[in-house]
């Protein structure tokens, strides 16, 4: 389903972020930019608009630094436009992982003089450019028609625009400010019959088998990864503020009260998906956790472990992450006889050529008919290019969310 979007923007200027293109009020304290994507994230935007206002090269390139980062810690689509003349900072915002890059109505290169909109367009695919047209910033879908994400006035009704099959969604300037409620205002829009994302759930609490004192239990999972970080309690009111705020609410038995999980300590938990079990009985809440889940300051509550059975994990993502952890490790501290550590200590050149060796034994392998000999192959050579990665201080989340963007 193709939901229409409400979308934060994200004006940078000098490093940091404002709420304008006049870029004379910082949206948060600071003024940085991960923390301005961060909560527009949590508090329910759609996508986020970065748009460059810098003109020389060093701050662009600060600029798309930071960019980076945002597209590494939110799940929310960024589109990425701003100081884009040559057809390299289209791919340079599009590297930085921005779904889409915008570029200038009428724009040319200014080395060859072709237009940058149809160059880009035939480079890059009409999914990953958008065409800013004055205020607003325009996409192209050949199939569908031309769509567009438009500015409004705050008094303009975004329900209104939002059911035009030509909007794809909206900005506000009070959108850009870090205490607006992005679940409220699609909670409305919802109602006036658009077509939008929230997180209304699709059984009411009522429907749910509660205990005596109408709780329900809530397992509570980190949404990458699938680790069990805690268990608590609902009862209606906290699962209700839950999906309304997107933020973990809990009902305390012990303090007979409502809790916000993170409300002391910080560390909160944003909803990401919630599922309820074959008899109803039981919730379970997939959570993107900041900071840890457990008081004690352990990541997961369920961190003693009290039997185990020796067995072979099947976790691609979390295998991966735990060879990655031994190769960070390495890195930062470096151990004599670790071929890791001999790795480091040659340099990347070593790295490069290893990684290329054993590229190639893996194209020997796969003309041969023995299959163990290639998974040894393979396993090799992702190995070598994780030591590559840990250089290049790409993890493993980068390089998923480069695939799910393809």
């Amino acid at each position: 389903m193709s939901f229409k979007k409400i979308c934060a923007q994200i004006y940078v200027k000098d490093g940091c972020a404002f709420n304008s293109y006049e870029a004379n009020e910082k949206i948060t304290e600071s003024g940085d930019i991960l923390e301005a994507a961060e909560i527009f994230e949590n508090r329910g935007a759609d996508c986020i608009i970065i748009y460059d206002l810098s003109t020389d090269d060093v701050s662009h390139e600060r600029t798309l630094h930071a960019i980076r980062k945002v597209t590494s810690h939110v799940d929310i689509p960024v589109i990425g436009g701003g100081n884009v003349k040559r057809l390299e900072d289209v791919k340079k915002y599009l590297y930085a992982g921005c779904a889409m890059a915008i570029v200038e109505e009428g724009s040319h290169d200014p080395v060859n003089g072709n237009d940058l909109t149809t160059t880009s367009l035939e480079r890059f695919g009409d999914e990953k450019i958008c065409i800013r047209k004055g205020f607003g910033v325009l996409y192209l879908d050949r199939k569908k028609g031309e769509q567009s994400i438009v500015l409004l006035g705050d008094d303009e009704s975004t329900a209104d625009y939002l059911k035009k099959h030509e909007i794809a969604g909206v900005c506000k300037h009070k959108f850009n400010s870090p205490d607006f409620d992005f679940f409220e205002e699609k909670t409305r829009c919802r109602q006036e019959g658009v077509v939008i994302n929230t997180l209304e759930p699709e059984i009411d609490f009522d429907e749910l088998k509660t205990n005596e004192a109408g709780l329900i239990p809530v397992v509570v999972q980190d949404y990458k990864t699938d680790e069990v970080l805690m268990m608590a309690w609902m009862n209606k009111e906290s699962f209700e503020k839950t999906y309304k705020t997107g933020m973990m609410t809990y009902f305390s038995r012990s303090r007979n009260e409502l809790w916000v999980k993170g409300e002391t300590s910080g560390h909160f938990q944003y909803l990401r998906a919630m599922y309820v079990d074959c008899d109803e009985d039981t919730l379970l809440a997939k959570v993107k956790q900041t900071g840890v889940a457990c008081h004690t300051g352990n990541k997961s509550c369920f961190y003693r472990e009290i039997l185990s059975k020796d067995y072979a994990e099947t976790n691609p993502l979390k295998i991966f992450t735990e060879v990655m952890d031994v190769i960070n490790d390495r890195k930062k501290n470096p151990k004599k006889g670790s071929y890791t550590t001999y790795l480091f200590e040659q340099g990347i050149d070593k790295v490069l050529k290893k990684c290329g060796e054993e590229a190639t034994e893996v194209v020997i392998a796969a003309k041969n008919p023995d299959k163990e000999e290639i998974k040894y192959e393979i396993a090799d050579y992702l190995y070598h290019v994780m030591v590559l990665m840990a250089m290049k201080d790409i993890s493993w989340d980068d390089i998923i969310k480069e695939l799910a963007n393809r």
